[in-house]
């Protein structure tokens, strides 16, 4: 009787180790994941997906970890600050995944960031990782992969989404990747080659297969964000338009 009193015990016991590890392993990918960012400015709502599939409505000063799949919903802006001191700002209806972002001071070697623009548009500042080599820092999107160059530059991906984004001649944005930069330079590779980018200069890419393109500024598409939620939008004084008219994203 004694005995088998004391295998219930064992039995009981490998249980609840049994249902604490699983527990543990359940919450272990949200619980110890690494925070990477923080948000410092929100104008609306913007949700979190975390790679195990569960979301979570993020506020200003919300942590932003490894793998998040920020959204924004229509009419919100936010500004994630991250560990490296670089900043992104996401415009409204946008989607961005932070697919990789390792930073260590101490090891510059190793760090990495990998950022995925899958919807929307978004302005974005170098920080320490790329202003340390470059070649670490990647922005993917449906069309073209953005390389860095110690850059300011805004991206802004149309998928008969833009019908409200106003044109110089005033059409609806053509879909595809609108890219301008407003400091430093950036590259756009994709299958179909690679074409540089200068501060000043607007691009534009049709789709994965065609080439990168540098277009007139009178045709280009500058993503702007609020004062009040992005400091880094460029200043009027960089456009004179006696000379040319870009259209401003808001």
């Amino acid at each position: 009787m004694k005995h088998a009193i004391h295998t219930g015990y064992c039995t009981m016991g490998k249980f609840w180790r049994l249902l604490a590890l699983m527990l543990l392993l359940g919450w272990g990918s949200q619980a110890y994941a690494q925070m990477v960012g923080t948000v410092t400015n929100l104008s609306g709502v913007l949700t979190a997906r975390h790679p195990d599939g569960s979301t979570r409505i993020m506020s200003s000063k919300s942590e932003v970890l490894q793998g998040d799949t920020l959204i924004t919903q229509s009419n919100t802006y936010a500004r994630v600050k991250f560990m490296d001191n670089s900043e992104i700002v996401l415009r409204p209806a946008s989607e961005m995944v932070v697919k990789s972002f390792l930073y260590n001071a101490e090891k510059p070697e190793r760090n990495n960031v990998a950022i995925s623009l899958v919807k929307g548009g978004l302005r974005a500042v170098t920080g320490l990782v790329g202003k340390q080599n470059h070649d670490a820092v990647s922005f993917d999107t449906p069309t073209a992969t953005i390389g860095i160059r110690g850059t300011h530059f805004g991206a802004l991906f149309c998928q008969n989404d833009c019908g409200g984004i106003p044109t110089p001649n005033g059409s609806t944005p053509a879909n595809g990747l609108h890219v301008d930069v407003s400091q430093g330079a950036i590259v756009l590779t994709n299958p179909g080659g690679s074409q540089v980018f200068q501060s000043g200069q607007f691009g534009f890419v049709a789709n994965l297969n065609t080439p990168p393109t540098v277009i007139p500024p009178s045709q280009g598409l500058q993503v702007t964000m609020p004062q009040s939620i992005s400091k880094n939008a460029p200043s009027s004084k960089s456009v004179d338009a006696s000379k040319s008219v870009s259209c401003m994203v808001q």
